[in-house]
This record gives C-alpha cells, sequence and structure tokens, in this order.
C-alpha cells in the first residue's frame, strides 16, 4: 500500500562556485558554465495526498506568492501523469528569496520527487528533469541529485565527486531579480567555454576548492544592490575569499575541509541580513527517490 503521507522531505541549496556565460541561444537564453554544490541550508516540505485532485499550499513560516514554483511543479505532473490525485503541500520556508542559491527551483524538484513517490507514478529521474527544464533551469540539477559541472541553459549536467567542505554564507537583506543582471551591460557575456573533460583535467577538484573562475554576475549585482560588495568584503576579510553565488545577493566564502570551520560566521551583521555556516553535500538528500 502507498503511503498517504511523506513528511519532513529536504529542499536543499545550492552554491554556486565559479559561474562563466559561454555564449547565447538563438531564442535568447544565456549559455553558462558553472559547479553546482548542494549545501545543507533548506527547506522543509511536508504531502498529503488527496482524492479530489485539488492541489493546496500551506505556509509554515514565509509566505510565498499565490502561484509560487512548487505550485507549478504539482500542477505539470499532474497534467503530464494524468493522475487524479492531488495534494497538500505544505512548506518550511528557511533559505532565503533573491539569494542566487535556488531555493525555489529546489522545492519545485522535491515537489516532484516526492509527488512522483506520493501518486505512485514512477517516472524515471530523466523523465522528472525534462519536465523540471520547463519550470526553470535550475531545476533538473536538484533533481538529478548530485553536486556537478553545468552547461547549457543549466541542464547538461555532469556529476563531481567534491569532498564535504565549509562554506559561510551571508545574505543581505535586498534581493536580486535575475532579470535586471541579464539586462546590465556590465555583464560579461564571452567567457572561453572549458570543455569538460579538459576542466576536470586542468581546474581539477583542488583549483574548485581553492576558487577556480568568477561570477560573471557579481559586478551588475554590486551595482545593482551595493549591500553584495559590502558582504563580499566582509566575509574576505574573515576569511581570505569571498564570492556571490547565482545571480546574488547572497556571497558565500571557503572555510576548509576540516572537521571545524577555518573561522566562525561574523556576528553583528546588519539588520535584516542572515548568515549561516553550511557544509556541503555529498548528494541531494532525495537521490534514491527516482530510478536512472
Amino acid at each position: 500500500m502507498s503511503a498517504m503521507t511523506l513528511t519532513d522531505v529536504a529542499a536543499p541549496a545550492k552554491l554556486n562556485l565559479f559561474l562563466h556565460i559561454v555564449g547565447r541561444r538563438a531564442d535568447g537564453y544565456h549559455l553558462l558554465q558553472s559547479v553546482f554544490v548542494l549545501i545543507d541550508w533548506a527547506d522543509t516540505l511536508h504531502f498529503e495526498r488527496r482524492a479530489d485532485g485539488r492541489l493546496q499550499r500551506h505556509d509554515l513560516t514565509a509566505t510565498l506568492p499565490a502561484d509560487d514554483l512548487c505550485l507549478r511543479a504539482a500542477r505539470a505532473l499532474q497534467a503530464a501523469s494524468g493522475t487524479s490525485f492531488g495534494a497538500d503541500i505544505s512548506i518550511d520556508k528557511q533559505v532565503p528569496w533573491g539569494a542566487g542559491m535556488g531555493g525555489g527551483s529546489s522545492d519545485a524538484a522535491s515537489t516532484l520527487l516526492a509527488l512522483n513517490r506520493l501518486w505512485d507514478l514512477g517516472w524515471s529521474r530523466e523523465r522528472l528533469m525534462a519536465l523540471g527544464l520547463s519550470l526553470g533551469a535550475d531545476v533538473p540539477f536538484f533533481i538529478g541529485g548530485q553536486n556537478a559541472f553545468v552547461e547549457g541553459v543549466g541542464e547538461v549536467l555532469t556529476p563531481l565527486a567534491l569532498p564535504r567542505q565549509w562554506l559561510a554564507v551571508v545574505k543581505p537583506a535586498a534581493g536580486i531579480e535575475t532579470r535586471a543582471i541579464f539586462a546590465s551591460p556590465l555583464l560579461a557575456r564571452d567567457n572561453k567555454p572549458d570543455k569538460v573533460a579538459g576542466f576536470l583535467v586542468d581546474a581539477g577538484i583542488q583549483s574548485l576548492l581553492d576558487g577556480y573562475g568568477i561570477n560573471v554576475m557579481q559586478p551588475p549585482a554590486e551595482s545593482e544592490c551595493p549591500d553584495v560588495a559590502k558582504a563580499a568584503r566582509v566575509l574576505q576579510e574573515r576569511f581570505g575569499n569571498s564570492r556571490m553565488t547565482g545571480s546574488g545577493s547572497a556571497v558565500f566564502a571557503r572555510a576548509g575541509t576540516g572537521p571545524q570551520p577555518l573561522a566562525s560566521l561574523p556576528s553583528g551583521l546588519p539588520e535584516g541580513w542572515v548568515g549561516r555556516m553550511c557544509r556541503s553535500l555529498e548528494e541531494h538528500p532525495l537521490r534514491g527517490w527516482a530510478s536512472d
């Protein structure tokens, strides 16, 4: 007998260890290369199956938009599968919005994985990833469930085995709209592409841990939101390195790979800022919830 509820379903955030833009498709979408790493800063979702086909979301902490990515994911899977089931979806939102940490995409991915199980659909990971791409470029990464070298618009994934590391993350109060970053004249769109094989050989895992590459979205983000630059300076002073993730506004610093971080998170952050000392994950907690 199938489960009627799934509780404490994790939706972890991600960080971009670097982010380059290497071109643009004919339809205007930018082509990127990046390394995405999962971290233990996560939302928690709870699901209860409904027999009447209705989909309802319940916000346990922050109030989300009426039609968020989680509900859109549920509707898309319901329509594509033809199931008569619905669901009550409760979200304990912890990952900050407008941070470049993929929180909404992660919620959508965990929703697809959970409802695939709750509704007894038996969809493969590949099929869920294809549906996820129609919802957002980051969604396939979270369904894939492994740290990865990411290409295309975000859908071409080459898994990477990365050692666990500490990452100090600070999110200023302001969020940043991704569209504003892509429209900025400060955005560099002409990075030289790395071939996957060459990248893995030449850059290597240690280079990633030492801060390979740049995030080309950081200069326009700092222009749009000066607090990004302020957060970067705070972490630079404490850890000797800093970098923005995604399109911002969250900034992170590498804080070591040992049993304890190299330093503590800075105290006395400005009002409205949030920070957390995170550990990277070897794989997504729901990695086993879909078949390859």
